[in-house]
């Protein structure tokens, strides 16, 4: 049965047969031994047909394809064309040797190619790796080792590939570096009070906060210098006015002693250091919480920014986070005590860092353990969520905390709490209608975008255009004053037509009345005429 050798260079594709394997023998240290040997290897193995990748990119895109086991299309064609056509009903009399055996049984899947992986193919593939160049003949020296190169930054560079905006590994930086400056502005607090109290000893009982006594020692200077101007000032660092006056009362009966000028300034330069460390620590807090809001918004939203941060810190990343049970979650950072109780079977721990939650100490005592098991399962639900999601939201994290506060009351008072999968359906709801409220206000932005660039066009066009644009209007302006002219001179016509069909109208009438009056009076002159001849008739008959 023929063999055929797939070999995925960094150039491209190469297909390989390899005969003669009878007169070697399919034994691994045969085949390790001939392989240092091109003339004894060169007989066995020869090339039959290379694919040359296009360009870097296409490179890699088929080396990811290639690690995850997938065959591309290209892949597939280079393989259909130059290997034997396997018919459905016939066993194929040839295999195909590969490295990986996931894209073997992909290939097997989608072509019927029977695919092998073994000791005795990757001898020889080991053997194709070392004398590649050879096999190719147009290839300069040296190209080959560059491909290698590109390729090899270029995939890592692709598999090192991250959000720059949800990187943990500065939140772990961050946690650190605050954990330390907590410790040192102590220490160094501590270290000017103690210095300052040989001057003025009273300070340290009136002001107990360290950054406030900085800034007082820092602005009293010399206790003999204190006067009532000073206390203005006084009051705008401490806050309290009789705070202040009482400070210059302690400074007129102080029983420190006096220091020289050289040690007060001394002692202002390290109480300016120390005011500076605070503004520093209060910044680098300020830091820490936005990137705890785009790294892991629910687990900030459920715990706190801290304590998220110092559980991040102790698992490593986020994702070895996410990775940890909630048993593990409930006691990381007690690992000591963890192993102690172990190791003198003793009682293990109840809680780790979860403790400096504020809900564990709400609890009551012989809740705290009950507590802490059901926060460090939500921390952990919480966790997963902001390490596999896409869009980070802390609507899942609000609804969480409201799950361990109603946990809380239910403890003390015996309120029943929610169920878990009524409090997610209502998240995923809340979430969901966020982003369709997002996906709307996009779309009117857009228009409004395309609008002010019309508007924008517009106004260069009009900018650009001045002087035809008055000329136009000085044109479009006497046409409009002749067509006003015309129509008011139409309007007028029209009026004296119509007056006069009016009185045209009036006098027709006035005439037809006369008309009609003089015949009415006519025909009463023609009956009293008759009635008159009448009469004189009837007086002649009768004499």
């Amino acid at each position: 049965m023929a063999l055929y050798l797939l070999y995925e260079s960094a150039s491209g594709y190469a297909l390989l047969h390899a005969h003669g394997l009878d007169e070697i023998g399919q034994n691994t240290e045969a085949v390790r031994n001939s392989i240092t040997d091109l003339n004894r290897f060169g007989k066995v193995v020869q090339l039959t047909a290379f694919h040359p990748f296009e360009s870097a990119l296409d490179a890699l895109n088929q080396c990811n394809a290639v690690s995850e086991g997938l065959m591309t299309d290209e892949l597939r064609s280079f393989l259909e064309l130059n290997l034997p056509k396997v018919k459905g009903d016939k066993k194929p009399k040839f295999k195909l040797g590969l490295v990986d055996t996931k894209i073997g049984s992909h290939i097997h899947e989608v072509t019927k190619i029977p695919c092998e992986s073994g000791d005795f193919v990757h001898e020889l593939l080991r053997g194709v790796r070392l004398h590649f160049s050879k096999f190719l003949k147009d290839l300069k020296p040296g190209d080959l080792e560059k491909a290698q190169l590109g390729l090899g930054h270029s995939y890592s560079r692709a598999k090192v590939k991250f959000n720059v905006n949800r990187v943990d590994n500065m939140v772990i930086q961050a946690i650190f570096l605050l954990d330390t400056l907590d410790k040192d502005v102590n220490s160094f607090s501590m270290r000017v009070r103690e210095w300052y109290s040989w001057h003025f000893p009273e300070l340290v009982k009136i002001v107990n906060d360290n950054y406030l006594y900085a800034k007082a020692a820092k602005y009293i200077e010399d206790k003999s210098k204190l006067t009532e101007d000073k206390i203005p000032g006084l009051t705008d660092i401490l806050g309290d006015e009789d705070k202040a006056k009482e400070i210059l009362e302690a400074a007129k009966a102080s029983m420190g002693q006096d220091l020289s000028p050289i040690d007060l300034i001394n002692v202002q330069q390290f109480a300016q250091r120390v005011m500076d460390l605070s503004e520093y620590r209060r910044k680098l807090y300020d830091y820490l919480v936005t990137k705890m809001s785009d790294i892991a918004p629910n687990l900030a939203s459920l715990i706190g920014e801290v304590v998220a941060a110092r559980l991040i810190s102790h698992a490593g990343s986020l994702t070895n986070l996410a990775k940890c049970p909630s048993s593990t979650l409930q006691i990381l950072g007690a690992e000591k005590a963890l192993f102690r109780a172990l190791k003198t079977k003793g009682n293990t721990p109840k809680y780790g860092l979860i403790f400096h939650s504020s809900f564990i100490g709400r609890a009551s005592a012989k809740n705290k353990g009950r507590m802490a098991r059901y926060l460090a399962n939500k921390c952990s639900i919480a966790s997963r969520i902001d390490c596999f999601a896409e869009n980070g939201s802390t609507v899942f994290g609000e609804k969480l905390r409201e799950q361990v506060e109603e946990r809380l009351e239910f403890y003390d008072n015996g309120v029943a709490p929610r169920k878990n999968i009524d409090v997610m359906k209502a998240a995923i709801e809340i979430n969901q209608n966020k982003d369709t409220e997002m996906e709307t206000e996009e779309v009117p932005t857009e228009a409004s975008g395309k609008k002010s660039k019309k508007k924008k066009s517009k106004a260069a066009a009009a900018e650009n255009g001045e002087a035809m644009d008055e000329d136009k209007e000085a044109l479009e302006d006497s046409k409009s004053e002749k067509k006003k002219k015309k129509e008011k001179r139409k309007m007028e016509q029209q009026d004296k037509d119509v007056k006069n069909s009016d009185e045209q109208d009036g006098t027709a009438k006035k005439k037809k009345k006369k008309s009609k009056v003089e015949d009415g009076e006519d025909l009463q002159s023609a009956s009293e005429i008759k009635k008159k001849k009448k009469k004189k008739s009837k007086i002649e008959d009768d004499e």
